[in-house]
């Protein structure tokens, strides 16, 4: 409980506990001490970036200058592709590869490239193929011939809940036990914050530390890019999860959604002020450009839902179209999800009709289980139980939303396709004070595994009119009894609300207004008071 409650550096595992990381040490000091040509070869996202920005520095501090390669996401797609590793080698002639946050699945590309010479390290928290686990009792096929990091594919860690730049860390402080060099490896610990919570990753065992001191890091950060990217997503310390979720998460990946995620890499690594701030602004403007893009495309797919969804039918819900960008395709397919509470698959076309498309699924569904699934009509395939990726051709989209639908269907029940809140207390709004607010912030960080608790209030009526927020928001005065509380209600406009009294489900967080300090309520839902027993 202690070390939940407090949760120290200290406290954090022996690198060595990761299968396979002895020998990932010595070959990378192997390619240290002999000065070879090293290419770190990343993810466009924010878990990738930030793993590729701390190994660089790493390495930078042993005297090797790593070269950094970043696909493109329209025209190499994801990972370890053909067309991204032909250019790899023709730009930088690797002796030594390293992928970072890709790999796990990428067999004949990484045969191909020991055959021309390279050898290669994976560091992956993505889930194996099925059948690639050498877990007992299970079927085993060929993971990539090279040297692997990836909990996942070992039935001897219980490091599974780690992402890259998690496994980069403990690469990290595994190469500082082994041979010693001037190296901060804590200030870096704002870059791991930054890819453990944007990846939407457990908050459990080191990466509560890892989010916990990071935080803290990123307030103070002397990274130029980070200051710059703070000011320019209005963001002031303390920094908390939502502030890296919501704020500057988004930005760091908006690059890499629409074209190349470069900026986001220069931002993590420059030192120059001016540049950092140039980058800053650059990546601002692309998520407002990357928002409406995902507004269009979400437009257009409820318009395609409309009228078609049958929820006594459909289990999950895949929608495609020519010209939708994938960059953009996983906050839509997330955002419907949350909608109509169904795995969604949300799949982009070009001109060819080859599709990429992007997958968020719901409690107590895997993604990459049903994937399994529907291998025969997929091209590709990969991700984690509540995300993932596919490729597919536009002729198969019928018989893979067929096979999809089929798969859900087999994993969820009826009453698992119902949405629901999980309410952790009933609290009377008298009780809603600054001493259950320190209590309340003592369980942060708040993320996957570790929700904020959710509250609801019963028999509550409007002291006030709702007022409107912005174009979609609801300002709410609630009373009970005699104890008033002020509430925001995001997307209250939605719906109408229901005749009072309500019942109201909210979460609860300080908020300054004019130098003063407030309890504000959050709400996630209301209806109309149930009947008292």
């Amino acid at each position: 409980m202690k070390g939940f409650l407090n949760p120290r550096l200290s406290t954090l595992g022996d690198p060595f506990q990761l299968p396979g990381i002895n020998e990932v040490v010595k070959r990378v000091l192997c390619a240290v001490d002999g000065k070879e040509r090293v290419v770190l070869f990343g993810d466009y996202d924010v878990d990738g970036v930030t793993s590729l920005a701390l190994l660089s520095e790493m390495l930078r501090a042993y005297g090797c200058e790593a070269a950094l390669f970043l696909p493109h996401r329209i025209d190499e797609g994801y990972g370890l592709s053909a067309e991204g590793v032909a250019r790899c080698l023709r730009q930088h002639q690797p002796q030594l590869l390293v992928a970072i946050d890709c790999g796990t699945s990428s067999v004949a590309e990484i045969a191909a490239l020991r055959q021309q010479g390279v050898d290669v390290i994976v560091l992956d928290h993505h889930e194996p193929p099925r059948g690639s686990s050498s877990l007992a009792g299970k079927p085993k096929t060929d993971l990539p011939d090279c040297l692997l990091v990836n909990p996942k594919a070992s039935a001897k860690s219980d490091l599974t809940y780690l992402c890259s730049v998690g496994l980069t860390f403990k690469l990290c402080h595994a190469l500082l036990k082994t041979r010693r060099v001037e190296f901060d490896l804590k200030a870096a610990l704002d870059l791991v914050a930054l890819g453990t919570v944007a990846d939407i990753v457990p908050l459990r065992g080191d990466n509560r530390v890892f989010v916990k001191s990071g935080s803290a890091v990123l307030a103070n950060s002397k990274r130029q890019g980070i200051i710059k990217l703070m000011g320019a997503a209005g963001v002031k310390p303390p920094i908390g999860p939502e502030d890296i979720g919501f704020r500057l998460g988004p930005r760091l990946n908006a690059a890499g959604r629409l074209d190349t995620a470069e900026k986001a890499l220069r931002l993590l690594l420059t030192d120059n002020p001016i540049e950092a701030e140039e980058l800053a602004g650059e990546l601002d403007a692309q998520n407002r450009e990357r928002q409406e893009v995902e507004k269009r495309i979400l437009a257009e797919a409820e318009a395609t839902l409309e009228g078609k969804f049958d929820a006594a039918r459909d289990t999950a819900i895949v929608l495609g179209r020519r010209g939708w960008h994938p960059g953009v395709l996983g906050i839509v397919a997330s955002r419907l999800a949350k909608k109509y509470y169904r795995p969604t698959i949300i799949v982009g076309f070009d001109e060819s009709g080859a599709g990429k498309g992007s997958g968020r699924s719901i409690e107590g569904c895997s993604l990459v289980a049903a994937l399994n699934e529907c291998n025969d009509v997929l091209e590709k395939f990969g991700g984690h139980e509540m995300a993932a990726g596919v490729s597919l051709r536009e002729e198969n989209m019928a018989e893979f939303r067929r096979h999809l639908v089929a798969a859900v269907r087999a994993q969820l029940s009826d009453d698992a396709l119902q949405p629901r809140l999980h309410l952790d207390a009933e609290v009377a709004l008298r009780d809603v004070s600054f001493d259950l607010l320190h209590w309340h912030e003592m369980l942060q960080p708040f993320g996957n595994e570790n929700p904020q608790p959710l509250f609801v209030s019963c028999a509550v009526e409007p002291a006030a009119p709702p007022r409107v927020v912005g174009e979609r928001h609801l300002g709410l005065k609630l009373k009970q009894r005699n104890w008033h509380q002020r509430a925001i209600f995001f997307d209250g406009m939605a719906e109408p609300l229901p005749g009072p009294p309500w019942d109201v489900a909210y979460r609860i967080r300080s908020d300054v207004y004019q130098g003063e300090t407030r309890i504000q309520l959050q709400v996630q839902a209301l209806r109309s008071a149930a009947p008292l027993d």
